[in-house]
C-alpha cells in the first residue's frame, strides 16, 4: 500500500509539472509576470504539500483500518474458539447426562427384571413346596395304610396262630397219657442228635475259615453284615417258591426281562417296576428283595461278553434308580444282593493262605458257581465278577437333574479308596477295578478332578507293580488293561452307551 501511494504521489507531481510552463532565465518579463509566476508556483507547492499530507494521512489510516480489521478478525477467531470449547464442554455434559439417565434407566431395568426373577423363583419354590407336602401327605397316607393292613395281616396270624396253637395242645393233652414214654425217648435222642449237629457245625465252621485270610475295611464289613441281617430278618428263606409270591416274582421277572437301553422302554419298566414294589398284597422286603434279585441276575440272563452289555448296564442303572427314588427301602437289598453275588463289591477279598484253605467250599465262598456237580472256570468266574461290578458301577454314577441319588458317586469314591487302602492287588482284584473305571470313571473325573487323578497315581505306583510281581497269563491281561485305561487317559472319554441314554432322559423324561 505504501508503495501504491507514493506512486501516485509521484504520479501528480509530474502532472503538476507537466502543467507548469517552462521558465525561461533568459526571457524577460515583466514584474506582475514574475510575481505571478512565483504565487503560481509556490500555490503549486503547497497543493503538493496538501495532497502529500492528505496522502500519507490516508495511508496511516488505511493502515489503522488494517490493524483493526486484523484485531477485530483475531478477537472473533478466539471468541469462535471459545465458542467451540462452551460446546464441546456442553456435550461432554450434555453426554454424561444422557449416559447417566441411560445408566438409571438400565438399572431400574435390571431392577425390576431381578424383581420378577424373584417373584418366579419364589413361586416355584412354593410350587415345589406345595408338591413335596403333598407327595409327603400321600406317603404318610400310604404309611399308614401299610402298616393298617400289616397289623391287620399280623394279627390275623396271631389268631391263626394261637388257634393252631390251641389245636396243637389238645391233640398233645390227649395223646400225652399214651406217648408219654415214647415222647421221653424222642426228646432224648433230639436232644443227642442236637448236640451232634451243633458239634459238627462248628467243627465245619472252624474247618471252612481256617488258613482264609479275609481282606476289607471294617467299615465296609459292618455295612455288608447289616444288609445281610436285614435281609434275613425281614424275608423268609426260599421266597421263590413260596406260591404265595409267586405271582409278584413272574411280574418283576417279566418287567426286567423287557428291559432295552432307549429312553421310552426305561420309563416304562421303572413304571412298572414301582407299581409292582408298592403292590397291596405283597409285603414291601420281599417285593424289594425280588426286585433286587431280578435286576441283578440280568448278570446272568444276558450276554455279558457282547458289546452291548454295557449299554443294558446303563439302562438297569437307570431303572434302579428311578425305582429306589419312589422306593427308598429297595437300595438296601439292592447293595445286600450285589454283595451276595460278588464279594467285590463290599469291597472285600478272600485269599486261601495254603492249598488245603483252597478246596471246593472256599471257591464257593468268594463267588464260583457250580453246574452239574462241577465249579466253573476261573475265566467265567472273573467274567461274571467284571459284569457285576460294572452293573454296580453304572448304578452308582447314573445321575437325573432333580432325582436324589440314595447311593450315588459319593458311595462310589469311598468304594473305590475302600477297595485300594484294604484290597491285594490280584487278577481278580485287578478285573474288578478296571470294570469299575471304565464304568465310573469318567464320571468320577468330572467331580473329583485332580483327587481322581491322584488315586490313579496310587494305582500306578503301588497297585501295578504289586500285580506285575505274580506273572501269570490271566494277571498279564489285567495288568494290560490297567496300564492302557491309565495311558490312554480313558477317563477322559464317556463310557460308550451312557452318553445317549443320560442325554434323553434328561431332556425328554425329566426336565
Amino acid at each position: 500500500m505504501k508503495h501504491g501511494s507514493h506512486c501516485t504521489i509521484n504520479d501528480s507531481e509530474d502532472e503538476l509539472d507537466g502543467q507548469v510552463e517552462p521558465y525561461h532565465l533568459m526571457e524577460k518579463r515583466n514584474l506582475e509576470k514574475s510575481i505571478l509566476l512565483e504565487l503560481e508556483r509556490e500555490h503549486h507547492l503547497k497543493v503538493q504539500e496538501e495532497v502529500r499530507s492528505k496522502l500519507a494521512a490516508l495511508e496511516v489510516g488505511h493502515q489503522n483500518e488494517i490493524q483493526r480489521t486484523i484485531s477485530a478478525f483475531a478477537r472473533l477467531q478466539k471468541y469462535a474458539e471459545s465458542r467451540k470449547e462452551i460446546d464441546r464442554r456442553l456435550d461432554v455434559h450434555f453426554q454424561r447426562r444422557i449416559a447417566e439417565v441411560l445408566d438409571k434407566h438400565l438399572s431400574m431395568v435390571q431392577r425390576d427384571h431381578e424383581q420378577k426373577s424373584q417373584i418366579v423363583e419364589r413361586r416355584i419354590r412354593d410350587d415345589a413346596a406345595l408338591e413335596e407336602a403333598k407327595r409327603k401327605e400321600q406317603a404318610i397316607k400310604e404309611e399308614k395304610l401299610r402298616q393298617e393292613r400289616a397289623r391287620q395281616e399280623a394279627e390275623a396270624r396271631q389268631k391263626e396262630a394261637a388257634k393252631l396253637a390251641a389245636e396243637t395242645r389238645k391233640t398233645a393233652f390227649e395223646a400225652a397219657q399214651k406217648e408219654a414214654a415214647e415222647k421221653e425217648a424222642a426228646e432224648k435222642e433230639a436232644a443227642k442228635l442236637r448236640e451232634a449237629a451243633a458239634s459238627q457245625s462248628s467243627q465245619n465252621s472252624q474247618n471252612n475259615n481256617a488258613g482264609i485270610k479275609v481282606f476289607a475295611d471294617k467299615y465296609a464289613l459292618e455295612a455288608e453284615s447289616r444288609r445281610r441281617a436285614l435281609v434275613h430278618n425281614q424275608v423268609p428263606e426260599n421266597i421263590h417258591l413260596r406260591k404265595e409270591f409267586a405271582k409278584y416274582d413272574r411280574q418283576i421277572a417279566k418287567s426286567i426281562s423287557k428291559l432295552m437301553p432307549t429312553t421310552d422302554n426305561v420309563r416304562s419298566r421303572a413304571s412298572e417296576l414301582i407299581k409292582a414294589l408298592d403292590g397291596q398284597d405283597c409285603p414291601r422286603p420281599i417285593a424289594c428283595c425280588l426286585f433286587a434279585n431280578k435286576i441283578i441276575s440280568i448278570v446272568k440272563s444276558r450276554n455279558t461278553k457282547d458289546k452291548t452289555f454295557g449299554n443294558l448296564a446303563f439302562a438297569c442303572g437307570y431303572v434302579m434308580l428311578l425305582v429306589t427314588n419312589q422306593v427308598p427301602d429297595a437300595m438296601d437289598y439292592l447293595l445286600a444282593e450285589f454283595n451276595r453275588v460278588c464279594i467285590y463289591t463290599v469291597p472285600k477279598h478272600l485269599h486261601a493262605l495254603n492249598a488245603q484253605a483252597r478246596n471246593r467250599d472256599y471257591y464257593r465262598l468268594i463267588g464260583y458257581q457250580e453246574e452239574n456237580g462241577q465249579l466253573e472256570s476261573t475265566e467265567s468266574y472273573l467274567t461274571y465278577v467284571v459284569a457285576y461290578v460294572k452293573l454296580y458301577a453304572a448304578m452308582i454314577q447314573t445321575e437325573i437333574k432333580g432325582v436324589r441319588h440314595p447311593h450315588g458317586l459319593a458311595e462310589g469314591w469311598k468304594w473305590l479308596a475302600l477297595f485300594l487302602n484294604a484290597l491285594p492287588a490280584t487278577t481278580a482284584t485287578a478285573c474288578a477295578l478296571h470294570a469299575f473305571l471304565k464304568m465310573a470313571g469318567f464320571a468320577l473325573h468330572k467331580k473329583y478332578g485332580s483327587q481322581f487323578l491322584k488315586i490313579l497315581d496310587v494305582i500306578s505306583r503301588c497297585f501295578l507293580p504289586a500285580l506285575k510281581d505274580q506273572g501269570n497269563k490271566m494277571q498279564s491281561e489285567a495288568v494290560n488293561n490297567l496300564q492302557n485305561y491309565l495311558n490312554d487317559k480313558i477317563y477322559l472319554q464317556e463310557p460308550e452307551g451312557q452318553y445317549l441314554v443320560q442325554q434323553l432322559l434328561s431332556k425328554e423324561l425329566f426336565m
